[in-house]
């Protein structure tokens, strides 16, 4: 596990490096998908150097933006790349630097091993599951990581944010919704003062893995490949990562790739 965390970290530093040099660019090309949400070039390029990098591991990969695979065929893998080459699209277009690279390895129909790399500020997340989750700050495919174990000991284990006094929501910035709002006045009911932050892409999750937010509700559509990676560094972090109840789990390589609701807790 840990060789297939550390091929996962050195092919997300790749990505994001394909990433950043369309991000730099003064234009870029701008398609709309069959489901009117945008694809860039970046989203491309990000793909190709990610299921080439993580096929080497004989690992088979699901990536959004190679998603049309039978479920009669992956409904038989026993363990699978969970792939979104550039997520926060949106955030993307609007250059505010919010988007990510995220990768999950999922066993059974549960994310074991997560990456989730922020080009822009350069910050680092992964997991897995024996390991505990970390972040690394400044880390790009510049730096000389030679193996897991020096990675390891520059990154600061999470959560590092342990006492809040305040009662913190993080939100989407393009999915409030009345049902995410009903739910965070029933959170002033119970907590009095609370702070609500707006954020792109997987960096939500992250917030809540890293004891910055204390919870994360979801009640607007999301795919598989948008949550998998955040979802193993939640709870290698401590946090439960539910559907909107709060009791089921969230399950993935389901026929419909569609999430239900869900909510994510420290």
């Amino acid at each position: 596990m840990k060789n297939n965390l550390f091929s996962a970290i050195k092919v997300a530093l790749n990505a994001g490096r394909e990433i950043l040099e369309i991000y730099n660019q003064n234009d870029f090309e701008i398609k709309i998908k069959v489901d009117n949400s945008p694809l860039t070039i970046a989203d491309q390029k990000a793909h190709k150097v990610i299921t080439e990098g993580l096929l080497k591991t004989n690992i088979q990969v699901l990536s959004e933006e190679g998603k049309n695979i039978p479920f009669g065929e992956r409904s038989k893998w026993e363990q699978y790349w969970l792939v979104d080459p550039l997520d926060g699209t949106k955030e993307f277009i609007k250059r505010n630097g919010e988007f990510t690279v995220n990768i999950a390895l999922i066993k059974g129909n549960t994310p074991v091993l997560g990456v989730i790399y922020v080009p822009v500020t350069k910050d680092l997340y992964f997991s897995e599951e024996s390991l505990g989750a970390f972040k690394a700050i400044n880390i790009d495919n510049e730096n000389d990581i030679s193996d897991l174990d020096k990675l390891l000991s520059t990154s600061f284990k999470l959560p590092f944010i342990q006492e809040n006094n305040t009662f913190t929501v993080v939100g989407s910035r393009s999915h409030m919704n009345k049902d995410t709002e009903e739910f965070i006045s029933k959170l002033k009911n119970e907590h009095g003062n609370v702070d609500f932050i707006s954020k792109g892409s997987s960096l939500k999750i992250c917030m809540v893995a890293e004891g910055i937010a204390n919870i994360y509700p979801r009640f607007a559509p999301t795919m598989e490949w948008d949550t998998a990676a955040g979802h193993a560094i939640a709870l290698s972090s401590g946090c439960t990562f539910t559907q909107s109840d709060e009791t089921l789990p969230v399950l993935y390589n389901k026929e419909d790739l569609l999430n239900p609701w869900f909510i994510v807790k420290r």
